[in-house]
């Protein structure tokens, strides 16, 4: 993970409203879509019947995710939302091991990054819900149990962006405050590279596995 420095920031007016875009983030996300197509291309390139190591490791990797969204929202929806499954495990991991590299950050540590996927995990089990339920039968379980439970429900599933975005975010940010922390305490000598691969690898995927899994329980509820 890397230092926490003074932040890079572009300002456009538009309409009399001030937008902000934090220039590392964006920069840190393209390199994380860079490493993921590089790695797309590896896996694909030069595919047969006796595959190659890497295409042997991509095909395990992509076979265990379609094997637990196939378990979470069965067989009929398992093309449909597998290749969803896969992408957002891959670009959250990626993006929480890009900080155990220098002068690197992890796009996760800044809470756009995952509250951006969790609202774009929130819209799409929605809309699935919609899609496979129809709207009056969609709509018709926001009063359940009894109708005036109705504000709860809505409240209960807003607050599913919250809970996932600010668990990862939580996460990945106290473990980069931890890392600077020890850094200056111990002159960044012989505990701070044990904490970075900890948390940077360890944390880092445990995280992304869980982010990754609670979208496709979010999505498995609204289909079913």
């Amino acid at each position: 993970m890397g230092d926490l420095g003074r932040i890079h920031q572009l300002i456009i007016s538009v309409g009399g409203q001030k937008l902000t875009f934090n220039l590392e983030v964006i920069l840190m996300t393209w390199i994380v879509i860079a490493v993921l197509l590089i790695f797309g291309v590896m896996m694909t390139r030069q595919r047969g019947v006796l595959p190659h190591s890497m295409q042997v490791l991509g095909e395990l990797f992509v076979g265990q995710f379609y094997q637990l969204t196939e378990d979470a929202v069965g067989k009929e929806y398992v093309e449909k939302y597998a290749p969803l499954i896969c992408s957002v495990f891959m670009f959250v991991v990626f993006s929480n091991l890009l900080g155990i590299f220098p002068h690197l950050e992890e796009p996760t540590k800044d809470l756009n990054t995952p509250l951006s996927l969790g609202i774009m995990g929130f819209v799409i089990a929605h809309y699935a819900g919609i899609r496979s339920k129809g709207f009056k039968a969609y709509a018709k379980e926001y009063f359940q149990p009894v109708f005036f439970m109705m504000p709860l429900n809505v409240i209960g599933e807003l607050a599913k962006i919250i809970s996932i975005s600010f668990r990862l975010f939580g996460n990945i940010m106290g473990g980069s405050i931890i890392i600077l922390v020890v850094s200056y305490l111990c002159y960044s000598i012989v505990l701070p590279p044990f904490l970075l691969a900890f948390f940077g690898i360890f944390v880092g995927t445990v995280q992304a596995f869980v982010f990754t899994m609670l979208t496709l329980v979010y999505i498995s509820i609204q289909v079913k």
